[in-house]
């Protein structure tokens, strides 16, 4: 599934895709992506990341809403790419 391309004067508001759902772990301590027929355990800060994927918030916002949470983190150089990345797999739309 390829997603649609938007134009460059509209900014991507990135939202779980229909069927994707966040849940934590308490056992492993650990973020999940439950996807049909998958799990994905989410290492590091990728659930804090996906938990501000609200549809709401464009990626911009995200990135500083993570800038803010962690002033010494790369967020602006890791986040877009990495939200990018799910979005290719169609864990995010």
């Amino acid at each position: 599934m390829t997603p649609a391309p938007l134009s460059p004067a509209v900014p991507w508001r990135p939202v779980l895709a229909r069927g994707v759902l966040l849940r934590r772990d308490r056992v492993r301590g650990a973020d999940l992506l439950l996807l049909p027929e998958r799990v994905v355990v989410l290492d590091g800060g990728a659930g804090e990341v996906l938990r501000l994927c609200d549809g709401v918030r464009d990626v911009d916002a995200v990135v500083a809403e993570l800038t803010a949470r962690h002033p010494r983190a790369p967020v602006a150089a890791e986040v877009p790419w990495f939200l990018d990345r799910l979005r290719k797999e169609g864990w995010l739309g």
